[in-house]
């Protein structure tokens, strides 16, 4: 199915570029080429595809569904609806107020914002065309798992205290919760048609540059950084690669879109599952530009102690998945 991306790669880099094989610049040219074609056919069609099941999805659904559920259904619910919802961290800010605002529990809440920008639909749909369905199942169950657990931790240690003073009075308050309706529309074929074209077109041209941005990094590290390097400094022998790759990757601010195919160029490198996966996790979930945007709703004990919940799982999962060799 994918022979033609690799055959176009084929024909640009050899035969139109003129380059030589196996050279690093050849190499280089034609991950990026390959790579390129395939994820920006595949997020048009898939995306537009997606967009046409959830053509009906509405923010004021998901707040509804998640009021009143059980704690830990709500955990995972905040998990999957974080996975299954097109936001990144910075829109994820103002369901965040949302939720608080209805009062849904903190920990539902933090389970669907960490969740949401490490998993969604354009994530999955790279993931599995790269790398494969054991991966991409693999990746989401992490995610979800990272979600839920801080969730967890989150309500445990009762971190309502440490939301900013307005959100922490609208949670507090004891009137009736403000009912949200419920209301379901039909929508006629060609309606869902327009939507998923537009959402399609939205979201792709929200996303291409990054798609470029990430690949492009991937075809650097793919042709020009030996792989000697890689075993040399970050290989699985050296149990301080884990946490180091996780604490390296927290300056970036690199979407999840991007950071898959960079994700996909570290293993054809050569470097374990568990720090490659601790490296990309990190740079998506823990980055400081993320956490200041945080800042709004959150005090600063807060975010310490999701960065260090994040830090320490993600390191955790690193040293196990070295340690098992998946």
């Amino acid at each position: 199915m994918f022979e033609i991306f690799t055959y176009l790669a084929d024909w640009l880099t050899f035969s139109v570029f003129g380059l030589t094989q196996d050279t690093r610049l050849a190499n280089s040219i034609h991950f990026f080429i390959e790579d390129t074609s395939k994820i920006l056919v595949l997020l048009i069609l898939l995306i537009y595809l997606i967009a046409i099941v959830r053509a009906t999805l509405d923010p004021e659904k998901v707040r509804y569904y998640l009021q009143g559920k059980n704690r830990f259904t709500g955990y995972f619910l905040g998990s999957f609806f974080g996975s299954v919802t097109p936001f990144c961290s910075c829109s994820s800010i103002p369901l965040f107020m949302g939720f608080i605002s209805a009062r849904i529990p903190l920990g539902v809440t933090i389970a669907f914002l960490l969740t949401s920008p490490l998993i969604n639909e354009v994530v999955v749909v790279m993931l599995g065309s790269l790398l494969g369905l054991k991966f991409t199942l693999m990746y989401i169950a992490i995610g979800l798992t990272l979600g839920m657990t801080a969730g967890f931790l989150v309500d445990f240690i009762k971190g309502e205290r440490w939301l900013v003073a307005f959100l922490a009075e609208k949670y507090k308050q004891t009137d009736d919760l403000p009912e949200i309706k419920n209301t379901e529309k039909t929508m006629t074929l060609m309606e869902r048609h327009q939507f998923a074209k537009n959402e399609m077109l939205e979201i792709f041209t929200r996303i291409w540059k990054w798609v470029v941005i990430g690949v492009g990094i991937g075809a650097l590290i793919h042709g020009a950084i030996p792989a000697e390097w890689f075993s040399e400094h970050l290989g699985a022998k050296q149990w301080w690669s884990v946490p180091v790759a996780t604490l390296l990757a927290i300056p970036m601010y690199i979407n999840a879109t991007a950071i898959v195919p960079i994700l996909e160029s570290l293993l054809l490198k050569g470097i374990p599952l568990g720090t490659t996966l601790a490296f990309c996790m990190s740079a998506v979930a823990v980055s400081l530009p993320e956490f200041m945007m945080l800042k709004q709703v959150m005090n600063s004990r807060l975010l310490m102690f999701i960065g260090a919940y994040l830090l320490l799982a993600l390191s955790l999962m690193g040293w196990l998945f070295n340690a098992v060799n998946f």
